[in-house]
Parts: C-alpha cells; structure tokens; sequence
C-alpha cells in the first residue's frame, strides 16, 4: 500500500511538473555595463597544462616558479602577473614534478623531472636538472634512471 501511494505521489509530481510552461528567458537580469567595458587579457602561460611543482623564497616575495606536466618551467617576478619559461633548450623533457629552491641561496633551483601525480597518463622523468642563475640556465646532474 505504501509503495503505491509513493508511487502515485511521484508520477502526479511528474504530471504537474510535465504540464507547466518552460521558461525560455533566464530568471537573473544582468547590468551589462559592469562588464562590457572589460578587456581579455593573458596572465598566465597558454601552454603549461597541469602542475604540480611550485617553489617560491623567502627573500623574494614576489618571484615563484612552477613545474608543468607538458610544458617545462615557469617564473613570474610580479606575483603571477606575468610568466615566462625558464628552461626550453635546456631539459631534454618538459615533464617537470618537482621543484625547490635552495633555502641559503635563492638563485639555485633543483628541478626534478617526470610526473609525481599518479594517474593513468603519468609521464616518467629523466632525472634532475639544477640552476645556479634563478633559471636562467639548466644542467642536468644525475638520477638520469629516476622514472618520477
């Protein structure tokens, strides 16, 4: 008995609801003069895809550098403002899964290959790479077996 009168419930809910006119406007009105003035710009790198290594210093409030799966390293100087990529021509792979920076000196930056986010697409590493000038060049020294 119970079964049929929820049963019931449910398919006049359908029926009522089945009945009533869709809308065809939305319910919000917007003010389109606070957006119609505002610009597009890029604040960010256009080909990086996902990250999962970020390093920043202490010194340097505003310089941070990021590791992307698919497109190398980044630095911004201004906060995130602004990015630029740090190590094209110099790692072998754009697959970057770890960063840090030298606690006693901020212009050194150890950069660890292949993808340490575990997934069904991870992508193995070469080993690590390390810069004694804040990125502006890339070494390779060692680990070159090291997968993540």
């Amino acid at each position: 008995m119970k079964l049929a009168r929820t049963f019931m419930y449910c398919f006049g809910l359908f029926v009522i609801t089945s009945l009533l006119p869709a809308q065809s406007k939305s319910p919000f009105l917007y003010d389109t003069t606070l957006y119609n003035k505002m610009q597009w710009r890029e604040i960010g790198p256009f080909r990086a895809g996902r990250s999962v290594a970020v390093a920043g210093h202490k010194d340097q409030p505003y310089t941070f550098y990021f590791g992307a799966t698919g497109g190398g390293i980044w630095k911004t100087e201004d906060g995130g403002n602004t990015w630029i990529n740090v190590s094209d021509g110099d790692l072998k792979i754009g697959i970057v899964g770890a960063l840090t920076i030298a606690e006693s000196d901020p212009n050194v930056i150890y950069a660890g290959t292949g993808e340490a986010c575990i997934r069904g697409n991870a992508m193995p590493g070469e080993g690590v790479y390390k810069s004694d000038d804040a990125g502006k060049t890339w070494k390779f020294i060692g680990l070159k077996d090291a997968q993540t």
